[in-house]
């Protein structure tokens, strides 16, 4: 198994050595990565908050489960969209492509844009932000896995196992983890 660049689009998967509290036993999806830094959002994490309580109306909107994704321990008071759109040859109003037709789609957007036009969204607060080089040093240490994301991994409905899941179709030593 090869690790995956690291890139947008490119999962990272906590290595068992990750035991800070924070992200052990995550996923996360890189959305930026470039000279200041990168930035992404843990899929598998949950807020206690209500959805319907901070964004009327785009609950309704969201794939199951219809929670609040804890993205990351930073600048939690914003959120962060992932969308797919419903037809394949459409990028609707306020949507940015990522990988494999899941984008961002702004949460500015009028309800009214987003409604039937995207087929899967998922909903973020806050997102995991690294220093220049800090992941690539974090990678080298064995605190992350970088491996190919799938569409599915984003809007997967059972996010709570998603960890397991992913190192195991990746074979050989992560496989086993």
């Amino acid at each position: 198994m090869t690790n995956a660049p690291i890139e947008p689009g490119t999962l990272l998967v906590a290595g068992v050595e990750l035991t800070d509290g924070v992200f052990d036993g995550s996923v996360v999806l890189l959305l930026d990565v470039d000279a200041s830094g990168a930035l992404g959002v843990v899929l598998n994490a949950f807020t206690g908050v209500d959805l319907a309580s901070v964004l009327p109306g785009w609950d309704a909107l969201t794939t199951w489960p219809h929670r609040l994704y804890d993205g990351g321990p930073v600048s939690q008071e914003g959120a962060i969209c992932l969308a797919t759109p419903s037809h394949p040859t459409e990028e609707p109003p306020g949507w940015r492509p990522l990988f494999d037709r899941v984008g961002l789609l702004h949460l500015e957007t009028p309800i009214e844009l987003a409604t039937d036009a995207y087929s899967d969204l998922r909903i973020f607060a806050g997102y995991a932000g690294w220093a220049p080089g800090q992941l690539q040093g974090e990678v080298a240490q064995g605190m992350w896995h970088p491996v190919r994301a799938l569409h599915a991994d984003v809007f997967d409905p059972d996010p709570e196992t998603l960890w397991r899941r992913v190192l195991a179709r990746q074979g050989g030593q992560l496989g086993w983890l």
